[in-house]
């Protein structure tokens, strides 16, 4: 059995029918084909109580990949700093799996400073990656006392932090709050541009966008 196959057989039913044709969103990516291979097997699910969402190539138009991936989406909150980048998956606590026309492999978008990290060679490689180490990988401790507390976390949203982690904010269940994902990216978007260019240990005062409607 490959890690793709193991990660599937404990992962939830699919979130959408299944794929018939490769969508032109994928094509420029290296490892775009092996992605599609895998949501063709299951297209979009959620794994490790929910700590892991990766999103279908098609369905509900507010959780499929080409939705995800629209500037008018959470995006532009980043400005350049999702360029040329494709996002396939999210942890518990927003750190997005992503593709980069740029580079081959599977990257790590760390939400909170929009910094991108190499993660794996491919999906196949991911999915060993999370694997091995899903209780970092997805968050999944926080992910399973929250919802011990809290009741399931319904279908769309992540746990957002009250006190952003860079920011020294605990990676504890009492700083966690349920909301809207698109909202928790644009908040992070935010944060990461007034902070881009800081470094270590400078004091801050964050100015808070209001809401989007």
């Amino acid at each position: 059995m490959t890690r793709i196959e193991t990660l599937l057989s404990i992962s939830s039913p699919p979130l959408a029918t299944k794929p018939l044709l490769f969508p032109e969103l994928l094509r420029p990516y290296a490892q775009g084909p092996e992605l599609f291979l895998m949501l063709q097997e299951k297209n979009g699910f959620y794994a490790f109580e929910s700590a892991l969402h990766v999103f279908p190539v098609t369905g509900d138009p507010a959780s499929g990949l080409a939705v995800w991936n629209a500037a008018a989406c959470w995006r532009s909150s980043y400005q350049d700093l999702t360029d040329d980048m494709l996002f396939f998956a999210e942890d518990i606590l927003q750190d997005q799996f992503c593709l980069s026309l740029q580079q081959s492999g599977v990257f790590r978008f760390h939400a909170e400073t929009g910094e991108t990290t190499a993660m794996a060679a491919s999906i196949e490689d991911w999915a060993g990656v999370v694997l091995d180490n899903y209780r970092v990988e997805t968050g999944w401790p926080l992910a399973s006392e929250w919802q011990k507390r809290h009741g399931i976390l319904a279908q769309g949203k992540r746990l957002l932090p009250k006190t952003p982690f860079f920011l020294g904010g605990a990676y504890d269940v009492e700083n966690l709050w349920d909301g809207e994902a698109e909202e928790g990216m644009r908040f992070k978007g935010d944060l990461a541009l007034q902070t881009r260019n800081l470094q270590d240990g400078t004091k801050v005062n964050l100015v808070v966008s209001p809401k989007p409607e």
